[in-house]
């Protein structure tokens, strides 16, 4: 191969491994398994190696983790956050343990971990108390995402020890748990929303949300493994692992002390099958020195330490046959291809059906009917179809197209411009559609409808006593039916009827939910409810009067106004205002405090350290003042706190817009 040669592909090696990394670390959606990824790291150093006059200053290995996000203060570490060596080869770590036998003797033990796939973090703390948390970022500097920690019930904001140094640092592992992670995907599915591809991801995306009320709504996890402090108050890292257990830090239970490489293996080999009984993803094991003394005297190499290495997993994967792609219709009309598949055993389970997500997907793997098909458990959980075998791909074989038409209804599916997913726009006529309107209309976190069910819904359908939402309302007049479906007794339907009543006390906020209008989830709903006051309103505003109101972007204002430019939505809407349900917000009378704000106008935006939004909102209306929705020039004042928004500040400084803090506020009413 020719130099020239050499340094176009060193050149495309460089540019593709960012391009991951941003994905990985930047974006939280990779494109790539990280075997692959390494595979093409380690060739990329080879080839620098060989060739260093062609070494790029860019190169992903001269760099540890991904850029920073624009969104978060940038704060510098003071302990680098270095990445580990790793490999997916026994006879490495054998070579490793030749190494450190060579630097420091035979005299050492190691510490092996669970090497979990989640989100690096940094947590600062000062007598006690928790004070910055900070990612990775690219390993010298990261982001400042405090409030959004400080939601992770097992992360301590205070500790209650006198035997803490006054100052110290914690690295960890935040993570999702696997039972969250396909409840929250079910429900982003469930709003016509892109889904996660596994629990990593999903933490990654939550810890990064600018609103720390919306991560709290997300069940974070976290594990500790490793302390930093400045006067060595221990002498090795499972001492200070066992210390910080005690300090009250959430510390995995299966880490092990061990004496020699072959027990570090045993422990490798234990968990390469056990890891799939975890309630949480592990994508390896790490391997540490014990001694704080051996760690300093083996040192570092620019990116990583020499007294630790990670061995990682291959991706459990298993080759069967694809025997044909059936399409789910989902409540909001989103049509999701499914790849039926030869029942295989993987990880632990056994395998009939792997997602292919969209249209694009199909295409990207050219299936065939019959294809031989290998299949992984993406986060090890949820299977997925990552190639085709064409070596055994049968002679004259069709390819599969996706289909034009919805597979329930008929309908010739639409699929906007800059989205992956096809939908079915008969919403009003697709039974499937149908049905899982009416299930999402009742459920807890919409009307909570005591006495109905999932099941009861689609008996109903079936039977012809609902096709829309507002015939709940009208069930009592049909009670002769009702009795007869088997095990629907008279206490039952008294029972139904009760709760379909009193869910007419429930809230505009909650009515609105449980409309089922694509992108808007309960948050939205709420912040709707509160710009718009009334339906009536809502069915009237533009997608700029939308956009004005906080928390609504370009997409959910343009799915309001579809929705409400539709005839049979209106007509549902009025049957529903005459079943007696709440279409209005219920304006509550404020005493006022005094009337030092009166006639002023205020936005609230960010995060605030003593006071919640809502509580300074309260304080605003108590005094006098008004809170406007979005910002124009008809405002006075935005109160800015931490992790702001910066089209905010942007518009309030170009509409020259006084931006004050809370504690301003607090002196404008003294």
């Amino acid at each position: 191969m020719s130099l020239l040669t050499v340094k176009d592909e060193m050149d495309a090696l460089v540019s593709e491994l960012n391009q991951h990394n941003y994905n990985y670390y930047v974006l939280a959606m990779p494109t790539i398994a990280d075997y692959e990824f390494d595979k093409k790291l380690a060739h990329l150093n080879e080839l620098e190696k060989a060739n260093p006059q062609f070494a790029d200053p860019n190169s992903p290995t001269q760099r540890v983790g991904g850029d920073i996000t624009k969104n978060f203060i940038t704060v510098k570490h003071k302990y680098p956050m270095l990445s580990l060596g790793n490999t997916y080869n026994e006879q490495d770590l054998r070579d490793f343990d030749e190494r450190i036998r060579k630097a420091i003797g035979d005299h050492f033990q190691y510490v092996c971990e669970l090497k979990f796939d989640g989100l690096s973090i940094s947590l600062t703390y000062e007598n006690g108390k928790l004070v910055r948390a900070v990612t990775r970022g690219d390993g010298t500097k990261g982001d400042d995402v405090t409030n959004n920690v400080k939601t992770i019930h097992t992360i301590p904001h205070q500790i209650k020890t006198v035997e803490a140094p006054e100052h110290f640092e914690i690295r960890g592992e935040i993570f999702m748990h696997k039972a969250a992670f396909l409840k929250l995907n079910a429900a982003r599915e469930e709003l016509g929303e892109i889904q996660y591809a596994n629990p990593r991801n999903f933490a990654s995306g939550t810890i990064k949300m600018q609103d720390s009320r919306e991560v709290a709504k997300r069940p974070l996890d976290g594990f500790i493994y490793f302390l930093y402090t400045d006067n060595n108050d221990f002498k090795t890292h499972w001492e200070s692992l066992q210390a910080v257990k005690d300090w009250g830090f959430h510390v995995c239970e299966h880490n092990k002390l061990v004496n020699t490489i072959d027990d570090v293996l045993h422990f490798i080999h234990h968990w390469e099958s056990e890891r799939f009984k975890l309630s949480y993803d592990i994508d390896g094991i790490v391997i540490k020195v014990n001694s704080y003394a051996q760690q300093q005297e083996l040192g570092f190499t620019s990116k990583s330490p020499r007294w630790a290495i990670s061995y990682k997993y291959k991706a459990a994967e298993v080759e069967t046959v694809l025997e044909k792609v059936t399409y789910q219709v989902g409540r909001t009309g989103a049509v999701t291809p499914v790849a039926n598949l030869k029942p295989v055993l993987l990880a632990g389970t056994t395998v009939k059906r792997a997602t292919l997500h969209n249209a694009n997907e199909i295409e990207r793997l050219d299936l065939h009917e019959g294809d031989t098909v290998f299949v992984e458990k993406g986060g090890e959980i949820i299977p997925k179809i990552i190639k085709v075998n064409l070596d055994k791909r049968l002679p004259n074989s069709s390819k599969v197209h996706y289909l034009h038409n919805c597979p329930e209804c008929g309908t010739e599916l639409v699929r906007k411009e800059g989205e992956a997913v096809h939908y079915c726009p008969n919403d009003e006529g697709c039974p499937p559609q149908i049905v899982g309107k009416i299930q999402h209309f009742i459920s807890r976190k919409a009307m909570n409808i005591d006495g109905l069910g999932d099941e009861t819904i689609e008996t109903f359908f079936k039977r012809g006593l609902i096709n829309h939402i507002s015939d709940l309302y009208t069930l009592y007049q049909k009670s002769d039916q009702l009795k007869t479906i088997d095990r629907f007794g008279e206490r039952s339907i008294e029972n139904m009827l009760g709760g379909i009543e009193k869910s007419k006390e429930m809230p505009f906020e909650k009515v609105l939910f449980g409309l089922g209008i694509r992108y808007v989830g309960e948050t939205v709903a709420k912040k709707l409810a509160a710009g718009v006051k009334n339906i009536d309103n809502l069915s009237k505003a533009t997608v700029e009067d939308l956009i004005a109101i906080d928390e609504v972007g370009q997409r959910i204002a343009e799915s309001c106004v579809e929705y409400f430019g539709n005839p049979e939505h209106m007509r549902q809407i009025e049957l529903l205002k005459l079943a007696g349900l709440a279409f209005e917000i219920e304006e509550t009378v404020i005493e006022l405090a005094s009337d030092k704000l009166i006639e002023k106008t205020f936005v609230i935006s960010g995060v605030f350290e003593n006071y919640s939004r809502e509580q300074l909102k309260d304080l605003i209306e108590a005094n006098g003042g008004k809170i406007l929705s979005g910002i124009s020039g008809k405002l006075n004042y935005l109160v800015a706190g931490d992790n702001m928004g910066p089209s905010k500040l942007e518009k309030a400084t170009k509409l020259n817009v006084p931006i004050i803090s809370d504690a301003d506020l607090l002196e404008m009413i003294k």
